[in-house]
């Protein structure tokens, strides 16, 4: 008996014994097995999470579409705004979202709920020239009044002033100021808009910048360069604004479709004297836009003019009026931009390229004295720019933009305003920009421009700084 309890203990010692060696390898590849487990969940839940983010994303950015809001700062004001596909507002908001205050019974807002969005927009800078600025002329363009660079040295620009407020829950209003440095203040913008309005129509009525395009809707400020493209200044006279009415309509879909179309007085380049039957112009335009990934966003558009002028103005490089033009003119714009962002944070990296094409047709007299002369122009432009963020604050930009015009008539006379002389019109800029935050921007331009035959070298430097609430930009 005793030495069946000797060899009992003996096997429980030895199985003891050699159990425990073993226990340290089996946990070993017990706890391996859970770190594959937890980074196969971990992934699968990252997965989960992007799904999630890509079609929250999708829903905010289908109701911005839908209400056309901005985001106001530090009151229940919402600035509209049509935004599209993934960080599409190009400058930060200055604070979180406030929806519209709910209307009263009598349908209208508390008489001390306004509380509006004003903001003063300072502008100016240091310009150089090689050539002498006293006007600004394109050969075989008749170019508007406000086509210039400016002048040389230390200067102010214009400076602008803006009152942005949600009258009722059923419209907004915005006036924007712009004081010019030599005294005097001009309406720039004053509308009225809808918000909410059913089945995505938006309306707006007053004086505002068109949507066609893709730059012409911005204000000066918002540009990364120091002026617009050549083609925006030879066939918008920088930029076109007129007194009327406009119709947008944003389709319920995934993809970004907005169609709209307005109706101008006609009193605006390149129209002008329109504006006694008031309606001299109106224009249509189509949006299409997407997102590619979590890192890249397009859009795409078609736009085409149309206006009758009545003695237009065009003036020469003195600055003087050279001509005057009666007739229809017709332009057609096409206009592409394509950014890119890491995982969408434009905060610290990212790139925009846009680019825009531009056909005119005008026909009718051309002149100075009577009687005018028969003339035909067929013109063409574009421009393509590129600006990348290499780092937070900083970026740098290429732009190269050209002209070519073929008219014909009798108004088109050697060496005078409407003809080439065989000179198609260039101008290559490169910028360097430095913005400390959303609202100040420092930038210094070097510009080639071949507009005349002779080359003029210009160099710019820039500042633009934003006091007050600023409702963010569109796309």
């Amino acid at each position: 008996m005793n030495s069946i309890k000797k060899w009992a203990i003996c096997a429980l010692v030895m199985a003891t014994y050699t159990m425990y060696p073993l226990q340290p390898l089996a946990a070993e590849i017990n706890n391996q097995q859970e770190i594959n487990n937890l980074k196969q969940q971990l992934q699968q839940t990252e997965t989960l999470l992007k799904k999630m983010q890509s079609r929250l994303d999708r829903l905010e950015q289908r109701q911005a579409q839908a209400s056309e809001q901005t985001i106001p700062a530090a009151s229940p004001v919402v600035s509209p705004s049509i935004t599209s596909p993934q960080y599409s507002q190009s400058q930060p908001l200055a604070s979180p979202v406030a929806m519209p205050q709910p209307a009263t019974s009598s349908g209208s807002a508390s008489a001390n709920a306004f509380n509006p969005e004003i903001s003063a927009v300072l502008n100016g800078g240091y310009y150089m020239f090689t050539q002498p600025t006293s006007g600004f002329a394109i050969p075989g363009f008749a170019v508007g009044d406000a086509a210039g660079l400016g002048k040389r040295g230390f200067s102010l620009n214009e400076s602008e002033l803006d009152l942005a407020s949600n009258i009722d829950n059923m419209f907004y209003g915005s006036l924007t100021v712009s004081l010019a440095p030599e005294g005097g203040a001009n309406v720039e913008e004053a509308f009225v808009q809808t918000l909410n309005a059913p089945l995505g129509m938006t309306v707006k009525a007053g004086r505002f910048f068109s949507g066609i395009g893709y730059l012409n809707q911005f204000h000066a400020h918002h540009d990364d360069f120091l002026d617009r493209p050549l083609p925006n200044r030879a066939f918008l006279n920088t930029q076109f604004g007129d007194d009327g009415v406009q119709l947008r309509w944003l389709a319920p879909t995934d993809t970004f479709l907005e169609l709209g179309g307005e109706l101008y007085s006609g009193n605006a380049f390149p129209g002008g004297g329109g504006a006694f039957r008031g309606q001299g112009t109106w224009d249509a335009f189509m949006n299409v836009g997407g997102d590619i990934g979590y890192s890249q966003s397009w859009k795409a558009g078609l736009s085409y003019l149309q206006t009758r002028a009545i003695a237009r103005d065009a003036f020469d490089a003195a600055g003087n009026v050279a001509g005057r033009f009666s007739g229809n003119s017709r332009l057609l714009l096409a206009n592409m931009v394509w950014k890119w962002a890491p995982n969408g944070n434009r905060l610290y990296q990212n790139f925009r390229f846009q680019s825009e094409f531009f056909y005119r047709y005008e026909n009718g007299l051309f002149g100075v004295t009577t009687p005018l002369l028969a003339y035909q122009g067929r013109q063409f432009g574009w421009y393509g720019e590129g600006v990348y963020q290499f780092m937070r604050r900083w970026r740098v930009g290429v732009r190269h933009s050209e002209l070519f015009a073929n008219n014909s008539g009798a108004a088109v006379i050697t060496g005078g305003l409407l003809d080439t002389g065989g000179h198609r019109p260039r101008r290559d800029s490169v910028v360097v920009g430095f913005s400390n935050s959303e609202f100040s921007r420092i930038r210094l331009q070097l510009s080639r421009d071949a507009t005349q035959p002779k080359v003029d070298y210009q160099l710019g430097l820039q500042y633009i700084m934003l006091l007050g609430a600023h409702g963010a930009h569109q796309f």
